[in-house]
């Protein structure tokens, strides 16, 4: 797990280089008038302090097998290609971006057991007695994939870049300039960053990426055009080497990679290259894996485990099945109800939609008793979690009592209405995986007088529609990255009203606000603690986010090439296979792929195989 700034939306999946610089770098950070903005950055040398006290861990246990192998084409699917190779702006937090931002490294990184910082770009680490700097001692050894070395200028340049409003990404602009105050170079390799103020978990705050200072040079007001399909020098193991529009993505390993022998890095990222290619339908994508054109197959969805995962290739043992059970922060899944329109606006029409969400039968009924209630936004970080929380259980009494209280009354067909109007729902979502889900609950909610009309749509449209408010209810999970709870992007009001951003709620809450606030600028941990358990409740009692479920494990189906550990994955694991550029500690055992092809052209069939790995399996 990287140290990032990023948010994702959890979809249901996913040249040359430019040397833009037309002046010298030094010229075009000084010349600022074609920007406007007043950037000040110093890229001059300080002097650094001298009571200094150095830290690294580099004695924790590590998590990859020894018997990993290198080699082979990790074959994979995407719904939708991506509408950008940017990483920031417009169309960008999509789901493929993890394959590009797994692939920019941090200063430091987070042991995915432990949840302790280790070495990354950083070798050594320091904390200022000021509570809101640290130090950096970075890797001598690191380059960018087009060779250039990574040093202290493209630190300095990340806040110039992230704070340009070119890059059309407010929440960037936001954040870097008030949480990041500045980065000192006190040579190439050494470096300090510092918060505006005190704050807590301080290590998860400063440990910025760099940005390629000698890729981008100064921004214009061209760069999203500019930029949309180059391919940005990274510091990870992977990068884009080849794709087709439309088709497929291929990253590449970077056989010289200079991170190859560190500690944490060894016998990860073993695949020589993963392919995405584009499927837009699931079933589809399934028949490629049967075939063997794809090597695993996401299979935590109850009707594809229990329904497609059984006879043929997995009685024959070519197939294998995993369930790897993992205690990590959990996808904000359920319904997200625009507030910006108007039947939303009453409180009374919001908790009567939450009381009509039958989940303990869709539960029983569709998904098999497989899922568990999700009860609060920020489930899985500990004691940052509101446990008191339970969500609004299903009743069609309550859901009377807050329509009546509203002024509404059931029509002729059930349905409830008010001065004309019927209590009719748009739920738009972006794969056809939740059809089942969907098309029960609008039956639960009918008999609760509430109208559902399905509004499916391939993963990009989806997107679209949500990042550009269009929507009225979207049935999505949000994850964030961090080690806390950070509700500021998805619930603070300067977020609201406006495209590009994670209010998708649209919530223009004071209280929430305050509660927001007030834990951001907390640096003590019990007050954290406390104020993050408000806002948890302030979202529970808002109640513009209704919450569906969680799944405290991940599910594959997996070729018997494909191999994995002894402890298949880690703590916070999300998923065994998928995205060779994340944790990746699975490999492809070449001979016994030609061993298993050879077997099933022959007849030959093997012992079935399937792993139920608890290893990490949460307490309750």
């Amino acid at each position: 797990m990287k140290v990032k700034i990023h948010l994702l939306f959890i979809l249901l999946f996913f040249s040359s280089v430019l040397l833009f610089c037309s002046k010298s770098e030094n010229e075009a950070i000084e010349e600022n008038t074609d920007t406007g903005e007043e950037l000040a950055l110093d890229y001059s040398t300080h002097e650094l302090p001298q009571d200094i006290n150095w830290i690294t861990n580099n004695n924790y246990k590590t998590f990859a097998s020894t018997e990993a192998r290198k080699g082979g084409q990790f074959n994979y699917y995407i719904n939708s290609f991506p509408l950008t190779f940017r990483t920031v702006g417009p169309d960008s937090n999509t789901s493929t971006r993890s394959y590009f931002l797994n692939n920019h490294m941090s200063l430091i990184d987070i042991h995915p057991n432990t949840e302790e910082p280790v070495p990354a770009l950083a070798t050594h680490w320091a904390f200022d007695k000021d509570g809101k700097t640290m130090y950096f001692k970075l890797n001598k050894k690191a380059v960018w994939s087009d060779g250039k070395q990574v040093t202290a200028d493209d630190y300095i340049y990340t806040l110039e870049f992230m704070r340009s409003k070119h890059i059309n990404a407010p929440w960037y602009n936001n954040y870097y300039t008030k949480e990041i105050d500045k980065v000192i170079k006190y040579d190439d390799y050494t470096i300090s960053i510092s918060a505006p103020k005190k704050v807590p978990d301080l290590w998860l705050r400063l440990p910025i990426s760099p940005i390629p200072k000698h890729f981008y040079g100064r921004l214009d007001k061209d760069f999203v055009k500019k930029y949309n399909w180059k391919i940005e020098p990274n510091t990870g193991a992977y990068i884009l080497r080849d794709y087709s529009k439309g088709k497929y993505l291929i990253f590449e390993r970077k056989k010289d990679w200079w991170a190859k022998d560190l500690r944490y890095y060894e016998n990860r990222y073993n695949v020589d290259r993963f392919k995405l290619i584009v499927i837009r339908d699931d079933n589809v994508a399934f028949e490629y894996f049967k075939k063997g054109n794809l090597d695993c197959f996401p299979a935590s969805q109850p009707e594809i485990w229990h329904q497609k995962g059984n006879g043929g290739i997995f009685d024959q043992g070519y197939a294998r099945k995993i369930q790897f059970y993992n205690d990590t922060r959990r996808p904000t899944y359920g319904f997200w109800l625009n507030m910006d329109r108007e039947l939303f606006k009453d409180i009374n029409v919001r908790y009567a939609f939450a009381h009509a969400v039958n989940f303990e039968k869709l539960n029983s009924n569709v998904l098999r008793d497989d899922y568990e209630r999700l009860h609060t936004f920020d489930t899985g970080y500990g004691k940052y979690t509101n446990r008191k929380i339970k969500a609004r259980k299903y009743s069609i009494k309550k859901v009377e009592k807050y329509m009546q209280k509203a002024g509404w009354n059931r029509g002729k067909d059930g349905i409830w209405e008010k001065n004309g109007q019927r209590y009719s729902v748009e739920i738009t979502y972006g794969s056809p995986i939740h059809n089942p889900k969907m098309v029960f609950l609008k039956e639960e909610a009918k008999k609760a007088g509430i109208e559902y009309k399905l509004d499916l749509l391939d993963p990009s449209t989806w997107y679209k529609k949500l990042v550009e408010n269009k929507h009225m209810i979207s049935f999505m999970g949000l994850s964030g990255g961090g080690l806390r709870p950070s509700p500021w992007q998805a619930f603070h009001s300067a977020n609201a009203h406006k495209p590009q951003t994670n209010n998708a709620t649209n919530t223009d809450d004071a209280e929430m606000d305050k509660l927001i606030e007030a834990y951001d600028n907390s640096v003590n941990a019990n007050e954290r603690i406390k104020l993050s358990h408000k806002i948890q409740q302030r979202i529970h009692d808002i109640c513009a986010w209704v919450p569906l479920y969680q799944m405290p494990y991940t599910r594959s189906f997996y070729w018997k090439w494909m191999k994995v550990p002894n402890i298949p994955g880690t703590k916070n694991s999300s998923e065994v296979f998928g995205d060779p550029g994340g944790v990746s500690i699975f490999w492809i055992d070449e001979d016994e792929k030609k061993e298993t092809l050879k077997a099933m052209k022959e007849g030959k069939v093997f012992e079935p195989v399937t792993i139920i790995d608890k290893t990490y399996k949460a307490k309750n």
